[in-house]
């Protein structure tokens, strides 16, 4: 089995290159005038190197799926240049990341040559400032079989319930309205007034409205913008404030809410894998944080993700994806038939009877993960890095964990600071609805 090619070595490379160096500067603009900029130094006379070009490209994708964006601003090296501009044009190798993100945003990609000092500054909005469990609030999280609702009356939570639901099959978005309100009403019955609502749900989510999820993967194209729209339906009928956020960026919330951690990023393992952001200030962001999408590997026969086509992406490495990858690769047999969930409770129970096929599986995981801590830091300002997801469930998550910081240790003394951390019992309990019910 091929070894990891962690993209920070290939950046440590340029950076000791020496010499006269020109800069490779992109940033990816998207809502509101928000950005993320970014430098690559390319030593003089490396521009025409395909290793170095692609290098360049893996950057931009990194940005493109980490903070989100429509228009690319390129300068620096042409050849270089003229290679990320021909795979983001239409027709080019990234077809399907300038398909997503129109259905993100609603614009078709731009491409803008400029000089340098034309490239935009980064920016985030700040859409978590206003995190409050003042009055009676419900929170709820929305999942592919289930969605979990609490009440919550000055900060105590006085109901939560799982509802069943089954969205992916549903065509009608009428549905997701009907189904939320019947939790939303079971909520309400326990406070004595309804002041907000917050929401956690999987997908892209800009402006209060799902732009990109599996959930609405059975909708029409005539009816998806009136599903996009489930949560602005809900706000009208209950006349109370609604603030939905992605899933990802509400566990980080969690550990905000918990035990007052900022500079949090979060990498979720579960049937993919989910990103989620708090800055310093305890802020989400408004960026994508589709972690799912971003490159880690640079090795040119990394694994390919089955939806994007691409090779060497987050899901192939932190998910369920990747321990049934490296199952396979380890010699750990599967009936063709068996579903992803049920491989990952086999490996669990291997890993529970220390075979050592599985013992391997999770030690990679953790190496991989090590690995991609000081990448993450390219595009990331934080301190702390929240691991959970099903994948970190029992004695693999902790192999998974000792196994990062180990490799952070031995590989990148420059981020021995890091906390990487699993969620503790009080996060655990309070769980991503409670959370979710304090976003204002």
């Amino acid at each position: 089995m091929a070894s990891m090619v962690p993209m920070m070595s290939q950046v440590k490379k340029l950076r000791a290159g020496g010499g006269a160096v020109n800069e490779f500067v992109f940033a990816w603009e998207r809502e509101d005038g928000c950005c993320f900029r970014y430098v690559l130094p390319i030593p003089a006379g490396r521009e025409h190197d395909p290793a170095t070009q692609r290098l360049a490209e893996r950057a931009v994708k990194f940005a493109l799926w980490a903070a989100g964006g429509w228009r690319l601003h390129l300068a620096g090296p042409e050849a270089v240049c003229q290679a990320v501009e021909a795979a983001y044009s239409k027709g080019g190798a990234r077809d399907f990341d300038r398909d997503m993100m129109f259905k993100a945003y609603g614009c078709e990609m731009e491409i803008r040559r400029c000089r340098p000092e034309e490239v935009p500054a980064s920016k985030d909005s700040v859409r978590g400032a206003g995190i409050s469990w003042k009055g009676c609030r419900i929170g709820f999280d929305l999942g592919a079989s289930d969605f979990k609702i609490a009440a919550v009356q000055e900060g105590k939570v006085t109901f939560s319930d799982e509802f069943p639901w089954d969205p992916r099959n549903a065509a009608d978005p009428q549905y997701h309205v009907d189904k939320l309100n019947e939790g939303l009403r079971a909520a309400a019955a326990h406070l004595p007034r309804v002041d907000a609502i917050g929401g956690s749900t999987a997908g892209i989510v800009v402006d209060n409205q799902i732009r990109v999820a599996s959930l609405l993967r059975a909708v029409p194209a005539d009816r998806y913008a009136e599903a996009q729209s489930m949560f602005r339906t809900i706000e009208k009928q209950w006349n109370v404030p609604v603030k939905v956020e992605n899933d990802g960026d509400v566990t980080a919330l969690a550990a905000y809410v918990t035990g007052g951690t900022t500079a949090v990023l979060g990498v979720a393992m579960g049937s993919s894998q989910a990103g989620g952001y708090l800055d310093r200030s305890g802020h989400i962001t408004g960026r994508l944080n589709e972690l799912a999408f971003t490159p880690v590997d640079f090795a040119p026969d990394a694994p390919a993700d089955e939806w994007s086509g691409d090779v060497g992406v987050g899901a192939m490495y932190f998910s369920q994806q990747a321990t049934n990858y490296l199952a396979g690769k380890l010699g750990i047999p599967f009936p063709e038939d068996m579903k992803l969930p049920e491989r990952l409770l086999e490996v669990q129970r291997l890993m529970a009877a220390e075979d050592e096929r599985a013992i391997r599986l999770y030690t990679l995981v953790g190496e991989h993960l090590g690995h991609s801590v000081p990448w993450y830091r390219e595009f990331y300002d934080y301190d702390n890095l929240l691991m959970l997801g099903r994948v970190t469930s029992g004695r693999g998550g902790e192999i998974i964990l000792a196994t990062a910081r180990e490799t952070v240790r031995k590989h990148y003394p420059e981020c021995v600071t890091v906390n990487i951390f699993m969620p503790d019992e009080k996060a655990k309990r309070l769980g991503q609805a409670v959370a979710a019910a304090a976003l204002s």
